[in-house]
């Protein structure tokens, strides 16, 4: 992975660590209501050996089921993982943190049953090298569960998430408010399985549209 420029890494240390600071009071609306019972549904589908990606600040510590046997919380920026570290300390869970970008994981080969990944995809710098990293680490018949914001079909709305993209993506710190999640898993080498669309309420207009589903790496 290429060093951050000096620009972002200012970036990160200023307005990025006020973000992580501030980002459960951002959330917590949405997490009182559809997108908190969509972590819920969603993360309760996990089981055996589970990665978390971009695990934040551990909002879905709470949702992994008993049918999970290792739990490992991947989080790239530092600030965020020091909150999960803290969370997961005052939680009856038992994980693992690991500090590393979902770009270059850093597991063998086939060592997950499933990966989770609850808006995430719309911050990773390289959405195809995440993916690919995805399915190199999910076992053949593993799973990626997914809940994530995407670009809008309703083209009045797309146009206006590309046209606010530059403030979004400094405001939200790294987050692409306009990406094709859908299709870049379509293309990537895992296999589309479940997908569902639904509008988020809770949230600014240019993150509620959302997409949930599974992906299966072939056996």
């Amino acid at each position: 992975m290429p060093e951050r420029s000096l620009l972002r890494r200012a970036y990160d240390a200023t307005y990025g660590r006020a973000f992580a600071a501030l980002y459960d009071r951002s959330q917590a609306k949405a997490n009182r209501g559809q997108l908190g019972a969509g972590r819920a549904e969603l993360v309760g589908l996990a089981s055996g050996r589970t990665l978390e990606l971009g695990a934040g600040t551990g909002l879905n510590l709470a949702h992994y089921p008993d049918a999970v046997s290792e739990l490992v919380l991947s989080e790239p920026f530092g600030p965020m993982a020091d909150q999960l570290r803290a969370r997961l300390a005052e939680s009856e869970r038992d994980a693992e943190v690991v500090e590393a970008p979902a770009e270059a994981l850093p597991f063998d080969d086939g060592s997950f049953d499933t990966v989770v990944s609850t808006l995430v995809l719309c911050t990773v710098p390289d959405q195809a090298t995440t993916l690919g990293e995805v399915a190199r680490v999910l076992e053949p018949g593993g799973r990626l569960i997914f809940y994530e914001h995407v670009r809008a079909e309703s083209p009045r709305l797309a146009r206006a998430q590309d046209l606010l993209h530059g403030p979004w993506f400094a405001i939200g710190h790294g987050c692409h408010c306009n990406r094709d999640t859908a299709a870049a898993i379509e293309r990537s080498p895992l296999e589309m399985t479940e997908l569902e669309r639904e509008e988020m309420s809770g949230l600014p207009p240019l993150v509620k549209p959302f997409i949930r589903g599974v992906a299966t790496q072939p056996t």
